[in-house]
């Protein structure tokens, strides 16, 4: 596994659960829920975080609190997303096993049994794979399927399903990661810099029953930039020169090349360049090539400064023998 000085764990699991406006399923979901981690004969937690909601999930968790001494209500002052819902339960988790799942049911908690076993075999992720989805293939499962077939190929980690909330990770990796934005559809993404195992399990997929789906256009269009960033950060974060420098050089390059062909041009045929549409282009080019230059050398400064200053180590060490 993936080697971190970070505590030694209380529990076995730690199932964290973001709350949003979903009063109706928590009281089904809930006892659900523990009676399916109970079967797996393990320790474990359930920390739900209410994410200021604004309807009565708190005073539902706090009820159910009273017949569910395993689960922790975690309340936000005000609504984070739910990227921050999963960033407050790993910070808070006790066990060896951190559980991802959303609140709203539609993840079947008797899967987790099954993901548990195929992580017992040695991964430091295991995620969900649902089957049969229940969203309009348009608005939902298009977009998704895109996603991830980009993210696959950008990161090496090929997911059928990276926005299955239900994933299982190793304290080690819960504890690593750092989230913000939309960032938790890609955990195995960031996590692959660290040289992690990944394994995908097809899980149910049910139907929403109580309240009604968070997700719309503008969340989309967070994912689809999120996406951009989770891309450079994993192949340019500590090489920014090379993307930006190159950038650069194929800008100035086309730049250079036009004026010494326009300089050529006027010298043999003695005809008037100045007014010509491809003479501002040149200097246009040469100009961004310039700017893409300068981005990439204050980028590498910006790196040595986030590995330096942090004293963040350039590797993650597996084991020692």
């Amino acid at each position: 596994m993936i080697q971190k000085h970070i505590g030694e764990p209380e529990l076995d699991l730690s199932l964290v659960l973001p709350v949003y406006n979903e009063s109706g399923n928590l009281r089904v979901f809930i006892p659900e829920l523990s009676a399916a981690l109970q079967e797996t004969g393990r320790s474990y937690e359930i920390i739900a975080v209410n994410d200021g909601s604004t309807d009565d999930s708190l005073e539902a968790l706090r009820e159910l609190k009273q017949d569910e001494p395993n689960l922790r209500v975690v309340d936000f002052r005000r609504n984070f997303g739910q990227t921050a819902g999963f960033a407050a339960g790993f910070d808070l988790s006790r066990g060896m096993h951190v559980i991802t799942m959303d609140a709203d049911g539609q993840n079947d908690p008797a899967d987790i049994a099954r993901l548990l076993v195929v992580m017992d075999e040695g991964y430091d992720i295991v995620s969900g794979w649902r089957q049969d989805r229940k969203e309009p293939f348009f608005s939902r499962r298009l977009p998704s399927m895109i996603a991830n077939r980009i993210i696959g190929r950008s990161t090496g980690v090929v997911l059928h399903d990276y926005g299955c909330s239900l994933k299982i990770y190793h304290r080690d990796v819960a504890k690593h990661v750092r989230l913000y934005g939309e960032l938790h559809r890609f955990i195995p993404a960031l996590a692959s810099g660290m040289g992690v195992r990944v394994a995908e399990v097809p899980v149910n997929d049910r139907p929403r029953v109580y309240g009604k789906s968070k997700y719309n256009i503008s969340k989309t269009v967070r994912v689809v930039l999120d996406l951009v960033t989770i891309i450079f950060l994993l192949s340019y974060l500590a090489r920014p020169m090379q993307l930006f420098g190159l950038a650069g050089l194929l800008s100035g390059g086309v730049g250079v090349s036009l004026g010494l062909y326009l300089t050529a041009y006027k010298l043999i045929t003695g005809a008037d360049i100045g007014s010509r549409p491809l003479l501002s282009l040149a200097i246009l080019l040469m100009i961004l090539g310039v700017q893409f230059l300068v981005m990439g050398l204050l980028g590498e400064m910006q790196a040595r400064t986030y590995y330096e200053v942090q004293s963040k180590p350039v590797y993650v060490i597996r084991s020692e023998e």
